[in-house]
């Protein structure tokens, strides 16, 4: 069984400015306490993305404390121990990682760059609501999976199948 009383995600993108922020945002709404999720960058923009604030904000979720940040700051010896470590772009899911304290159980959830369409605003509004459907649906599996009853291995196994689910 694999049971904590708060389970640390962290969510990895190239820029933590889109998909990544996003993920952090919705995992942190409907983790209902029993989850808290991060998110970063291997190579951070440093801002959000203004059309993942607006979304998040008509939804409702949290972002006053989302900002675009390095992932190194999470392989830090005082950094928060993390259960599960979660690719959601395609650049990340093959740069080298750091060393993550405590093996953290790792999948990729690719999902598609909405911030890809920069020219036309209705493209990238209708992109960023079609990441976000991508992650909430994909988050919300993880939130129902049955911790209490699955071994390591299985949740492994139900994490990297999440990831090929589409919205």
């Amino acid at each position: 069984m694999f049971i904590v009383s708060v389970y640390n995600v962290l969510f990895l993108c190239t820029g933590n400015a889109a998909r990544s922020i996003m993920a952090e945002a919705i995992l942190n709404h409907l983790g209902g306490g029993r989850f808290r999720a991060y998110s970063a960058g291997s190579h951070p923009t440093g801002q959000v993305n203004p059309h993942a604030i607006e979304l998040l904000e008509r939804n409702r979720f949290m972002t006053e404390n989302l900002r675009s940040k390095n992932w190194s700051e999470f392989a830090l010896p005082d950094a928060p121990h993390m259960n599960f470590v979660l690719t959601v772009c395609d650049k990340a899911a093959g740069e080298m990682c750091p060393v993550w304290p405590g093996q953290p159980m790792s999948a990729h959830w690719g999902v598609p760059d909405p911030a890809e369409f920069k020219d036309d605003d209705q493209t990238a509004k209708k992109a960023f609501a079609e990441s976000f459907m991508i992650l909430s649906r994909r988050i919300a599996l993880m939130v129902n999976l049955p911790f209490e009853k699955l071994d390591r291995l299985a949740l492994q196994k139900e994490l990297v199948d999440i990831g090929r689910q589409q919205a």
